[in-house]
């Protein structure tokens, strides 16, 4: 997209398909950067859910703030907990069968958090957790449901924005949006407060 003369350079600091894509609802101009940063050490540390979405997010837009002087970028990071327990993404079709067997009949949490960081170095943090009620499932409707969506890059191993919306009985979340990822009412008024304007 073109930038408007009078709005500051925008990076979303991700390579996910899902946030750019719900980024570009907002029809702002954005480029998007892989931040680069290893999230293992944050994940050793531990925490709970929303700590550790919250730091990756964190880190996330600070890596690509740190490259771009000037610039308004977003992080984000989600975390998928069953009962404190962090489910991360799956990576095989395998893994994500068995993550949805452990979350079969049960409720569980999906933590999606967002920092932007605006021209001046200013961070604005916005978390969402929403609960997920997804319904009994049997093994072969699972395997089923994973060779059909493929989401072994989601956390908690369901796309809700795909096929992922036929294995729930109900969802509880101020924003749906931020289920896929980036959670547009929020992300719409914090890019407001950086001076941007949405519309």
């Amino acid at each position: 997209m073109q930038l408007l003369a009078n709005q500051p350079q925008l990076i979303l600091a991700s390579t996910s398909p899902y946030r750019r894509e719900l980024l570009a609802r907002l029809r702002v101009s954005f480029e998007c950067e892989a931040p680069g940063v290893d999230e293992g050490p944050v994940q050793r540390a531990g925490g709970t859910p929303i700590e550790i979405a919250e730091k990756l997010a964190l880190l996330k837009a600070k890596a690509v703030a740190a490259r771009h002087s000037g610039a308004i970028v977003i992080g984000g990071d989600q975390v998928a907990a069953l009962g404190g327990t962090i489910l991360g993404k799956p990576g095989s079709a395998e893994r994500a069968s068995e993550q949805l067997l452990l979350l079969q009949g049960r409720t569980h949490e999906l933590v999606t958090a967002i920092v932007v960081i605006d021209q001046a170095g200013l961070v604005r943090t916005y978390t969402e957790v929403a609960r997920l009620t997804m319904r009994p499932l049997g093994r072969e409707e699972i395997n089923r449901y994973v060779a059909a969506d493929n989401p072994i890059d989601c956390a908690g191993s369901y796309k809700l924005e795909s096929l992922g919306i036929a294995l729930f009985d109900q969802i509880a979340a101020v924003d749906h949006t931020a289920i896929v990822g980036l959670p547009l009412l929020a992300t719409a008024r914090l890019l407001r407060e950086c001076g941007l304007q949405v519309p």
